[in-house]
């Protein structure tokens, strides 16, 4: 008997870019049959001509910061809600807490979705003595991250990440470093978040394209929304074609949905000279935790939350809205979210990227064909992650599946509060072959497995 059978939906078939109207049959957490079924299930799941669609996976996101919430789980459930079944978390070289701690929380008690996790960079730093953001490391601390890198990489981290832009005391050195007994390896992944945006972001280009050919790792470009939607993002996007088709770099980036971006309050990204750069001014961001919840800032709200509030993520409506949408149809991107909550409080990418790009994306502008788009979600960063069983419809492959609704799936995530609406248009999400989500409502929080590198 199988456990799942799914009937009336529109397979997504993404080797003939078609939609199959086949039954689906999932067993023992993966996908079984495809065709005309007659073995009985234990639960039959109409889809009510919904397409059925491998298990949205975002490559870019933050996971909770466990202290923060009473049960630990903050963003993972707005992930699950929007068709999510495999993130990425330590990006941006933070990890939220101790990356074995995340390991065995998820293995003790499951996760709403799966996690698999970078060693962030910044975070090693702290844990090597240098708890500084403006100085170099020393060599006895660049030693000890390295070790400390290699024993989490060895234990199944994907990679590690870089956060340039709020630890710009990060030289090459250290970089070269820490990766010293990593050159070469095809298995893992270094990613990073640029050291420049705006009018020199062509350099943090040059500088992420320098560490992938010295170090000879696959590279991760991340947001690149965030770092180039200010003028210059054709020309980011060509560099980064070059080095790949000319170099033979292996160059990947992500981009999120959105015109604005999130993060601490209290880092260097809101240093001085930020507004001047972004041609923008304080009104522009958005607070987002008391004393000035969902306020836009004032020069003195803005003053007194990085002083007072440092850890408070705010929300910076500064990018150009059409360069969004040259990132989002470039054949090297793909989707993410960039998600980060705090208190359950965010960006409202971390609850409706998905949703969006389908909907407003691919539906409602047709900036790219259906089928091109739906892969960077979902193959495009199975492959990247070398996630053999993920990311398809097919019979073998993990049973991780997402159901919507093509004619109405959309976020209802907005900026005019930063407590976060789920999407329509869901109708239901598989984890591990497990019914987790049906009609918007969630069925199990702890399918959801810590996955180790392949």
């Amino acid at each position: 008997m199988l456990d799942i059978k799914i009937v009336n939906g529109k397979l997504l078939d993404m080797d003939q870019n078609r939609l199959i109207e086949a039954e689906l049959g999932i067993k023992d957490g993966k996908i079984d049959k495809i065709g005309t079924i007659d073995e009985d299930a234990r639960i039959i799941l109409d889809a009510e001509g919904a397409v059925v669609s491998p298990g949205f996976i975002d490559i870019h996101m933050h996971e909770e910061e466990y202290s923060l919430t009473e049960n630990g789980i903050d963003i993972a459930i707005p992930m699950l809600q929007m068709g999510v079944t495999t993130a990425v978390t330590g990006n941006c070289g933070n990890n939220r807490q101790d990356i074995r701690t995340l390991r065995e929380v998820i293995k003790k008690r499951g996760n709403p979705v799966h996690y698999m996790s970078y060693v962030g960079h910044n975070s090693l730093r702290v844990r090597a003595g240098n708890d500084t953001t403006l100085e170099a490391s020393t060599p006895q601390q660049i030693e000890m991250m390295k070790r400390l890198a290699n024993e989490e990489i060895e234990a199944g981290a994907l990679g590690i990440s870089f956060g340039f832009e709020y630890s710009p005391g990060t030289s090459m050195e250290e970089v070269l470093g820490v990766t010293q007994d990593l050159k070469g390896r095809r298995d893992i992944l270094l990613s990073a978040h640029y050291r420049f945006d705006g009018e020199r972001a062509l350099e943090s280009v040059e500088e992420m394209a320098n560490i992938c050919k010295l170090t000879k790792i696959p590279f991760q470009i991340s947001h690149i929304s965030s770092m180039s939607a200010f003028g210059n993002m054709q020309e980011a996007l060509d560099l980064i074609t070059k080095f790949r088709e000319e170099e033979g770099l292996d160059l990947m980036i992500d981009a999120y949905p959105y015109a604005a971006f999130s993060t601490r309050i209290g880092t260097e990204v809101f240093a001085p000279g930020c507004f001047e750069r972004w041609g923008k001014s304080w009104e522009d961001i958005l607070l987002t935790e008391p004393p000035y919840e969902d306020q836009p800032a004032t020069k003195e709200s803005f003053e007194d939350a990085r002083k007072n509030y440092p850890e408070m993520l705010v929300v910076a409506k500064v990018m150009r809205e059409e360069e969004i949408t040259l990132a989002l149809q470039h054949p090297l991107v793909m989707v993410a979210s960039d998600g980060i909550y705090r208190n359950h409080k965010g960006h409202p990418r971390g609850a409706g990227t998905f949703p969006r790009f389908i909907g407003k994306y691919l539906r409602d502008e047709k900036i790219l064909d259906f089928f091109e788009g739906m892969k960077k979600i979902t193959r495009m960063p199975a492959r990247r992650l070398r996630l053999h069983n993920k990311g398809e419809i097919k019979e073998g492959y993990d049973a991780d599946i997402t159901l919507f609704h093509y004619d109405t799936v959309i976020d209802r995530a907005d900026f005019g509060s930063t407590s976060q609406e789920p999407p329509e248009g869901i109708e239901a999400v598989i984890i591990d072959g497990k019914l987790v989500l049906h009609k918007g409502k969630l069925i199990d929080t702890t399918a959801g497995r810590y996955l180790t590198r392949a």
